[in-house]
């Protein structure tokens, strides 16, 4: 995977608990393009490898901005943001990766729940600079707690964005139903945000009839797995015909990376894809949020990070 060295030019507290980062190229020049929708790997203090949607325009070659919101349920990524991360500071970055772009459409529905507005609000800079049809609704607990609001209210597209508090009057908050109701099943929809916000938008979309292909989201944690009925399987690398046993409460990856086997790894949740893996033998037991009903049934590739086996072994091209 390509990476690159950047340095943070600049810190901002964007909202109470999420500050935002700027960070450019040490040599001063441009950095890698992307599209909206696209995320980078951030390389933390203390080991820490975790993934940030890009937020600024994309015709930006000069910068990437990122927004970190202070997670107290945090697996120390953003913590390590918060607390380590100043000015000055080069850290190593990847190239940007994109597993939500903005797909060609009529109209685009963006909708944005908290810190999953960063994705959304690039792709409203897109859509707007494009001069494409667009509406965003963006949904936050308080004024307070709602990152880019300057930002968004000086931008050319303001009059195209609907706020939504939670300690708000009744009538201005979000009503899914009245809203997908209303929209052309043709609009491509856009929703990322907490686990919650993205499920209640696709049920109350797919509801009210809209087509799947029509519905586009990204998880920035994955939901609560339920792990008590966990058994231990194998697993064989084809390349060397090694078997390793998984136990109950190990990860695929765990297991692999004590014994020297390198897998790349970002999310450890199954959101990511990063270290998505071929299966060549056996049945998963898919744990992820990353692959498609279509690419689940084919059972031919599985994220090792937190997806188990339903068959007693796995044959992995490895």
């Amino acid at each position: 995977m390509t990476t690159l060295q950047v340095k943070v030019a600049a810190r901002r507290e964007e909202a109470e608990g999420i500050i935002g980062l700027e960070l450019v190229a040490v040599d001063g020049g441009p950095l890698p393009e992307f599209a909206a929708g696209a995320h980078i790997d951030v390389h933390l203090p203390g080991g820490l490898l975790r993934q940030y949607s890009l937020c600024n325009a994309p015709h930006e070659r000069q910068r990437y901005q990122i927004g970190v919101l202070r997670d107290p349920q945090s697996r120390g990524g953003s913590l390590a943001v918060h607390d380590a991360l100043k000015v000055g500071d080069l850290i190593t970055i990847s190239a940007p990766r994109n597993q939500f772009a903005l797909q060609p459409a009529p109209h685009s529905l963006l909708l944005a729940g908290g810190i999953g507005v960063t994705p959304i609000l690039c792709m409203a800079e897109a859509l707007a600079t494009a001069g494409d049809s667009f509406e965003l609704h963006y949904c936050a607990r308080s004024p307070a707690r709602q990152a880019f609001r300057e930002r968004i209210a000086a931008s050319t597209f303001a009059d195209r964005v609907v706020h939504h508090y939670d300690d708000g009057e009744a009538d201005q908050k979000l009503d899914l139903d009245a809203l997908l109701s209303r929209t052309d099943p043709a609009t491509r929809l856009y929703v990322c945000g907490p686990t919650g916000f993205i499920a209640h938008v696709l049920e109350t979309a797919r509801r009210r009839g809209w087509p799947e292909s029509q519905l586009h989201f990204e998880y920035f944690g994955a939901a609560p797995v339920q792990a008590d009925g966990n058994t231990a399987f194998d697993v064989k690398l084809a390349s060397s015909g090694q078997v390793y046993a998984i136990p109950a409460g190990r990860t695929v990856i765990q297991v692999l990376s004590e014994h020297g086997v390198d897998v790349p790894v970002s999310c450890e949740q199954g959101i990511c894809g990063t270290c998505l893996t071929r299966v060549l033998e056996g049945e998963p037991d898919h744990r992820d949020q990353y692959l498609t009903d279509e690419e689940r049934a084919a059972n031919d590739q599985f994220t090792p990070c937190c997806s188990r086996a339903k068959s007693a072994l796995l044959v992995l091209d490895l």
